[in-house]
Protein backbone atom coordinates (compact mmCIF):
# COMPACT_ATOMS: atom_id res chain seq x y z
CA UNK A 1 0.00 0.00 0.00
CA UNK A 2 1.21 3.49 -0.81
CA UNK A 3 2.24 5.42 2.31
CA UNK A 4 2.72 9.11 2.98
CA UNK A 5 6.08 10.13 1.46
CA UNK A 6 7.20 11.35 4.91
CA UNK A 7 5.21 8.94 7.07
CA UNK A 8 6.00 5.20 7.24
CA UNK A 9 2.88 4.33 9.23
CA UNK A 10 0.34 1.73 8.25
CA UNK A 11 -3.47 1.96 8.55
CA UNK A 12 -4.63 1.52 12.12
CA UNK A 13 -1.54 2.99 13.75
CA UNK A 14 -2.20 5.94 16.11
CA UNK A 15 0.59 8.38 15.25
CA UNK A 16 1.26 11.33 17.59
CA UNK A 17 1.49 14.52 15.53
CA UNK A 18 2.11 16.81 18.50
CA UNK A 19 1.23 16.61 22.20
CA UNK A 20 -2.50 16.01 22.50
CA UNK A 21 -3.13 15.14 18.85
CA UNK A 22 -2.90 11.76 17.17
CA UNK A 23 -3.94 10.53 13.73
CA UNK A 24 -5.17 7.10 12.65
CA UNK A 25 -5.09 6.33 8.92
CA UNK A 26 -8.20 4.53 7.67
CA UNK A 27 -7.71 1.60 5.26
CA UNK A 28 -9.48 3.26 2.31
CA UNK A 29 -6.87 4.44 -0.20
CA UNK A 30 -8.20 5.58 -3.59
CA UNK A 31 -7.70 8.28 -6.23
CA UNK A 32 -10.16 10.43 -4.22
CA UNK A 33 -8.77 9.69 -0.72
CA UNK A 34 -5.02 9.39 -1.40
CA UNK A 35 -3.64 6.95 1.21
CA UNK A 36 -6.88 7.01 3.21
CA UNK A 37 -8.95 9.16 5.53
CA UNK A 38 -7.20 10.80 8.47
CA UNK A 39 -9.09 10.18 11.72
CA UNK A 40 -7.83 12.53 14.42
CA UNK A 41 -7.88 11.87 18.16
CA UNK A 42 -7.62 15.02 20.27
CA UNK A 43 -6.94 15.14 24.01
CA UNK A 44 -5.14 13.18 26.71
CA UNK A 45 -8.02 12.04 28.95
CA UNK A 46 -11.41 13.01 27.58
CA UNK A 47 -10.96 12.51 23.83
CA UNK A 48 -12.54 13.93 20.70
CA UNK A 49 -12.55 11.71 17.62
CA UNK A 50 -12.65 13.88 14.49
CA UNK A 51 -13.88 12.23 11.27
CA UNK A 52 -14.28 8.58 12.30
CA UNK A 53 -14.16 7.68 8.61
CA UNK A 54 -15.84 5.10 6.38
CA UNK A 55 -17.98 2.19 7.51
CA UNK A 56 -15.19 -0.24 8.36
CA UNK A 57 -15.05 -2.61 11.31
CA UNK A 58 -11.25 -2.77 11.26
CA UNK A 59 -10.98 1.01 11.53
CA UNK A 60 -13.56 1.07 14.33
CA UNK A 61 -11.39 -1.36 16.29
CA UNK A 62 -8.29 0.76 15.58
CA UNK A 63 -10.00 3.84 17.02
CA UNK A 64 -11.15 1.99 20.12
CA UNK A 65 -7.69 0.46 20.56
CA UNK A 66 -6.21 3.97 20.64
CA UNK A 67 -8.16 4.74 23.82
CA UNK A 68 -6.01 4.13 26.89
CA UNK A 69 -7.24 2.72 30.24
CA UNK A 70 -7.49 6.23 31.73
CA UNK A 71 -9.08 7.76 28.63
CA UNK A 72 -12.61 8.07 27.29
CA UNK A 73 -14.11 9.27 24.01
CA UNK A 74 -16.39 12.17 24.96
CA UNK A 75 -16.99 13.83 21.57
CA UNK A 76 -17.32 12.60 17.98
CA UNK A 77 -16.95 15.46 15.51
CA UNK A 78 -17.70 15.13 11.80
CA UNK A 79 -16.32 17.77 9.45
CA UNK A 80 -18.61 16.86 6.54
CA UNK A 81 -20.85 14.11 5.26
CA UNK A 82 -18.90 12.43 2.49
CA UNK A 83 -18.84 8.64 2.79
CA UNK A 84 -15.13 8.53 3.58
CA UNK A 85 -15.59 10.74 6.67
CA UNK A 86 -18.92 10.28 8.46
CA UNK A 87 -20.46 6.76 8.27
CA UNK A 88 -18.47 5.31 11.17
CA UNK A 89 -19.67 8.08 13.50
CA UNK A 90 -22.89 6.31 14.51
CA UNK A 91 -21.30 2.89 15.23
CA UNK A 92 -18.62 4.65 17.28
CA UNK A 93 -21.29 6.58 19.18
CA UNK A 94 -23.21 3.37 19.84
CA UNK A 95 -20.13 1.79 21.42
CA UNK A 96 -18.88 4.79 23.40
CA UNK A 97 -22.02 6.78 24.19
CA UNK A 98 -20.35 9.95 22.92
CA UNK A 99 -22.52 12.47 21.04
CA UNK A 100 -21.94 13.26 17.37
CA UNK A 101 -21.40 16.93 16.53
CA UNK A 102 -21.52 18.38 13.00
CA UNK A 103 -22.78 21.37 11.05
CA UNK A 104 -25.89 19.48 9.98
CA UNK A 105 -27.30 16.80 7.74
CA UNK A 106 -26.17 15.92 4.22
CA UNK A 107 -27.67 19.01 2.55
CA UNK A 108 -27.07 21.58 5.28
CA UNK A 109 -25.25 24.72 4.16
CA UNK A 110 -26.06 24.23 0.48
CA UNK A 111 -26.33 27.58 -1.31
CA UNK A 112 -29.58 28.61 -3.06
CA UNK A 113 -27.87 28.19 -6.45
CA UNK A 114 -26.90 24.63 -5.62
CA UNK A 115 -30.33 23.92 -4.16
CA UNK A 116 -31.81 24.92 -7.51
CA UNK A 117 -29.39 22.70 -9.41
CA UNK A 118 -30.21 19.76 -7.16
CA UNK A 119 -33.93 20.41 -7.63
CA UNK A 120 -33.38 20.31 -11.39
CA UNK A 121 -32.09 16.76 -11.07
CA UNK A 122 -28.32 17.26 -10.98
CA UNK A 123 -26.74 14.69 -8.67
CA UNK A 124 -23.66 12.55 -8.27
CA UNK A 125 -20.26 13.44 -9.61
CA UNK A 126 -18.66 13.60 -6.19
CA UNK A 127 -17.18 11.37 -3.53
CA UNK A 128 -20.53 10.01 -2.37
CA UNK A 129 -22.71 11.59 0.30
CA UNK A 130 -23.74 9.89 3.54
CA UNK A 131 -27.45 10.57 3.09
CA UNK A 132 -28.45 8.91 6.37
CA UNK A 133 -26.16 11.06 8.52
CA UNK A 134 -27.76 13.04 11.35
CA UNK A 135 -25.73 14.64 14.16
CA UNK A 136 -26.85 14.57 17.76
CA UNK A 137 -25.82 18.23 18.12
CA UNK A 138 -25.54 20.82 15.36
CA UNK A 139 -22.74 23.37 15.58
CA UNK A 140 -22.48 26.76 13.87
CA UNK A 141 -19.63 28.92 12.64
CA UNK A 142 -17.96 30.62 15.60
CA UNK A 143 -19.05 28.01 18.13
CA UNK A 144 -16.47 26.59 20.52
CA UNK A 145 -16.47 22.86 21.24
CA UNK A 146 -14.90 22.34 24.65
CA UNK A 147 -13.61 19.12 26.14
CA UNK A 148 -11.20 17.89 28.80
CA UNK A 149 -8.22 20.20 28.38
CA UNK A 150 -8.94 21.14 24.77
CA UNK A 151 -11.19 23.41 22.77
CA UNK A 152 -11.96 23.72 19.05
CA UNK A 153 -13.32 26.68 17.12
CA UNK A 154 -15.91 25.79 14.48
CA UNK A 155 -15.19 27.48 11.14
CA UNK A 156 -17.83 26.91 8.47
CA UNK A 157 -15.94 26.32 5.21
CA UNK A 158 -18.47 25.37 2.51
CA UNK A 159 -17.20 24.75 -0.99
CA UNK A 160 -16.20 21.09 -1.10
CA UNK A 161 -19.69 20.46 0.33
CA UNK A 162 -22.11 22.84 2.02
CA UNK A 163 -21.89 21.35 5.52
CA UNK A 164 -18.08 21.37 5.64
CA UNK A 165 -16.36 22.75 8.73
CA UNK A 166 -12.74 23.30 9.67
CA UNK A 167 -11.68 23.21 13.30
CA UNK A 168 -9.30 25.76 14.80
CA UNK A 169 -7.10 24.40 17.58
CA UNK A 170 -5.02 27.35 18.72
CA UNK A 171 -2.78 28.24 15.80
CA UNK A 172 -3.37 24.86 14.15
CA UNK A 173 -6.37 24.05 11.99
CA UNK A 174 -7.92 20.73 11.05
CA UNK A 175 -9.01 21.58 7.52
CA UNK A 176 -10.58 18.26 6.48
CA UNK A 177 -11.02 18.27 2.68
CA UNK A 178 -11.04 22.02 2.17
CA UNK A 179 -7.24 22.32 2.10
CA UNK A 180 -4.97 19.36 1.41
CA UNK A 181 -1.34 19.20 0.42
CA UNK A 182 -1.42 16.26 -2.00
CA UNK A 183 -4.21 17.56 -4.27
CA UNK A 184 -6.73 20.32 -4.76
CA UNK A 185 -10.15 19.88 -3.19
CA UNK A 186 -12.86 18.42 -5.40
CA UNK A 187 -15.62 20.96 -6.08
CA UNK A 188 -18.48 19.17 -7.83
CA UNK A 189 -21.97 20.75 -8.01
CA UNK A 190 -24.50 20.49 -6.51
CA UNK A 191 -22.58 19.43 -3.39
CA UNK A 192 -19.54 21.53 -4.25
CA UNK A 193 -19.80 25.28 -4.80
CA UNK A 194 -16.80 27.17 -6.17
CA UNK A 195 -18.11 30.58 -5.09
CA UNK A 196 -18.34 29.29 -1.52
CA UNK A 197 -15.00 27.50 -1.84
CA UNK A 198 -13.12 30.68 -2.71
CA UNK A 199 -14.86 32.62 0.07
CA UNK A 200 -13.90 29.90 2.56
CA UNK A 201 -10.27 30.09 1.39
CA UNK A 202 -10.30 33.84 1.99
CA UNK A 203 -11.83 33.27 5.44
CA UNK A 204 -9.06 30.89 6.46
CA UNK A 205 -6.36 33.01 4.85
CA UNK A 206 -7.32 36.02 6.97
CA UNK A 207 -5.57 34.34 9.89
CA UNK A 208 -1.95 33.37 10.47
CA UNK A 209 -1.82 29.60 10.94
CA UNK A 210 1.11 27.47 12.09
CA UNK A 211 0.02 24.17 10.57
CA UNK A 212 -2.92 22.55 8.76
CA UNK A 213 -3.99 18.98 9.47
CA UNK A 214 -6.04 17.85 6.44
CA UNK A 215 -8.54 15.06 5.92
CA UNK A 216 -6.15 13.18 3.63
CA UNK A 217 -2.40 13.28 3.27
CA UNK A 218 0.34 14.75 5.44
CA UNK A 219 0.23 17.96 7.46
CA UNK A 220 0.82 21.30 5.72
CA UNK A 221 3.68 23.30 7.25
CA UNK A 222 3.06 26.52 5.28
CA UNK A 223 -0.74 26.89 5.51
CA UNK A 224 -1.18 30.42 4.20
CA UNK A 225 1.14 29.80 1.27
CA UNK A 226 -0.91 26.72 0.39
CA UNK A 227 -4.11 28.77 0.48
CA UNK A 228 -2.51 31.39 -1.78
CA UNK A 229 -1.56 28.66 -4.24
CA UNK A 230 -5.03 27.07 -4.19
CA UNK A 231 -6.74 30.36 -4.93
CA UNK A 232 -4.25 31.22 -7.68
CA UNK A 233 -4.78 27.77 -9.20
CA UNK A 234 -8.54 28.32 -9.33
CA UNK A 235 -8.09 31.76 -10.88
CA UNK A 236 -5.81 30.25 -13.53
CA UNK A 237 -8.43 27.62 -14.32
CA UNK A 238 -11.07 30.34 -14.56
CA UNK A 239 -8.89 32.17 -17.09
CA UNK A 240 -8.61 28.98 -19.14
CA UNK A 241 -12.39 28.57 -19.16
CA UNK A 242 -12.93 32.15 -20.28
CA UNK A 243 -10.24 31.86 -22.95
CA UNK A 244 -11.85 28.72 -24.34
CA UNK A 245 -15.27 30.39 -24.37
CA UNK A 246 -13.80 33.23 -26.43
CA UNK A 247 -13.88 30.75 -29.33
CA UNK A 248 -17.65 30.37 -29.01
CA UNK A 249 -20.39 28.78 -26.85
CA UNK A 250 -19.53 25.46 -25.25
CA UNK A 251 -20.76 23.02 -22.63
CA UNK A 252 -18.78 22.00 -19.57
CA UNK A 253 -17.91 18.71 -21.27
CA UNK A 254 -16.64 20.48 -24.40
CA UNK A 255 -14.51 22.81 -22.31
CA UNK A 256 -13.09 20.00 -20.16
CA UNK A 257 -11.96 18.09 -23.24
CA UNK A 258 -10.22 21.20 -24.58
CA UNK A 259 -8.64 22.28 -21.28
CA UNK A 260 -7.69 18.95 -19.68
CA UNK A 261 -5.73 17.65 -22.67
CA UNK A 262 -3.41 15.45 -20.60
CA UNK A 263 -6.09 14.01 -18.34
CA UNK A 264 -6.92 10.29 -18.75
CA UNK A 265 -10.33 9.71 -20.31
CA UNK A 266 -11.57 8.00 -17.14
CA UNK A 267 -11.05 11.22 -15.18
CA UNK A 268 -12.70 13.56 -17.69
CA UNK A 269 -16.14 13.33 -15.99
CA UNK A 270 -14.57 14.77 -12.81
CA UNK A 271 -12.87 17.45 -14.93
CA UNK A 272 -16.25 18.25 -16.50
CA UNK A 273 -17.76 18.78 -13.03
CA UNK A 274 -14.85 21.03 -12.12
CA UNK A 275 -15.37 23.15 -15.24
CA UNK A 276 -19.10 23.28 -14.50
CA UNK A 277 -18.32 24.59 -11.02
CA UNK A 278 -16.36 27.43 -12.65
CA UNK A 279 -19.18 28.12 -15.11
CA UNK A 280 -21.74 28.40 -12.31
CA UNK A 281 -19.43 30.73 -10.40
CA UNK A 282 -18.88 32.87 -13.51
CA UNK A 283 -22.61 32.88 -14.25
CA UNK A 284 -23.28 34.22 -10.78
CA UNK A 285 -20.79 37.02 -11.48
CA UNK A 286 -22.49 37.77 -14.83
CA UNK A 287 -19.29 36.95 -16.71
CA UNK A 288 -20.92 34.17 -18.73
CA UNK A 289 -24.46 33.62 -19.96
CA UNK A 290 -26.58 30.58 -20.71
CA UNK A 291 -29.50 30.50 -23.15
CA UNK A 292 -31.28 27.92 -20.98
CA UNK A 293 -31.37 27.25 -17.27
CA UNK A 294 -27.74 26.62 -16.26
CA UNK A 295 -27.03 22.90 -16.38
CA UNK A 296 -24.11 20.61 -16.93
CA UNK A 297 -25.15 19.93 -20.55
CA UNK A 298 -26.12 23.53 -21.32
CA UNK A 299 -24.01 25.74 -23.62
CA UNK A 300 -22.43 28.79 -21.96
CA UNK A 301 -21.11 31.94 -23.66
CA UNK A 302 -18.92 34.81 -22.55
CA UNK A 303 -20.71 38.07 -21.82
Amino acid sequence: MTQFPDDPRTPGMALELEPGLRCILAPNPSPMTFTGTNTYVLGTRGLAVIDPGPQDETHLRAILNAVGPDQKITHIIVTHTHVDHSPLARPLADVTGAPILAFGGPHAGRSPVMQALAASGLAGGGEGVDLSFRPDTEVACGDTITGDGWSLEVIHTPGHIGNHIALGWGDACLTADHVMGWATSLVSPPDGDLTDFMASCEKLNARDWRVFYPGHGPSIAAPNARLDWLMAHRRDREAQVLAALAEGPATAGDLAARIYTETPAALLPAAERNVFAHLIDLHGKSRVTCTTEPGIAAPFSRT
